[in-house]
């Protein structure tokens, strides 16, 4: 559990609060327009309305108190880069702040945040990714060139273990997770029988899944 504060509660600021909460995390959540924050009021921690260009509103929170600061400030990016810079000046661990573009993240990184996130490009990527793949039913960017992707087993693995299959060593990818109706089995031991009902999750670079795409 950590303690997190999110500035800006537009529909990202909101899935965002909901998710953290769900993961049973202290949220707190600021806005100088009230009426976004007024469903959130008895889910979070705290509620603050006030624009956090102001120094003295953002001093009174405290921001130094909060394990991630989030600023999720949609379309004014001169409020977004002046408030990534104050909560990063008042002593904020660390500074996660929302782009729409490029230009918009260098300037971010430049002034304060640790990291900068693009929600929108992000999910675009990752739809496109996993629509253009045949039988990918879900696909996570890892790194630059590792990826995790939810796939059926081949039929030539049906029946067979991995210890049987040389699993590792063949395809140069590792099993991370089966998901089978509603059972999940994280990191199958070497005598897991592959069945055809069941989806895979497996990762490696994307150079080795998209060998094994190639044989689905």
């Amino acid at each position: 559990m950590k303690s997190i504060l999110i500035i800006g509660m537009g529909k990202f600021g909101h899935h965002l609060c909901q998710s953290l909460l769900a993961l049973d995390n202290d949220v707190m959540i600021v806005d100088r327009d009230e009426e976004r924050v007024s469903d959130m009021i008895y889910q979070v921690t705290n509620v603050q309305i006030g624009d956090c260009t102001n120094p003295q509103v953002v001093k009174s929170i405290g921001v130094g108190n909060f394990d991630i600061v989030f600023v999720c400030i949609g379309t004014n990016f001169q409020s977004s880069l002046e408030i990534t810079s104050l909560v990063k000046e008042m002593g904020a661990k660390c500074v996660i702040s929302k782009a729409n573009r490029d230009v918009h993240a260098k300037f971010l990184l430049r002034n304060g945040a640790d990291e900068v996130i693009y929600p929108d490009r992000d999910i675009a990527v990752k739809l496109a990714k996993r629509c253009s793949a045949n039988h990918v039913f879900e696909y996570i960017d890892l790194a630059e060139d590792y990826s995790i992707i939810e796939i059926q087993p081949l039929k030539s693995w049906v029946g067979h273990s991995i210890k049987e299959l040389n699993f590792r060593q063949t395809y140069n990818i590792s099993i991370i997770g089966i998901k089978k109706d509603n059972h999940k089995v994280i990191m199958p031991p070497p005598e897991y029988v592959f069945s055809e009902e069941e989806h895979l999750m497996v990762m490696g670079t994307k150079d080795d899944l998209g060998a094994v795409l190639k044989k689905l």
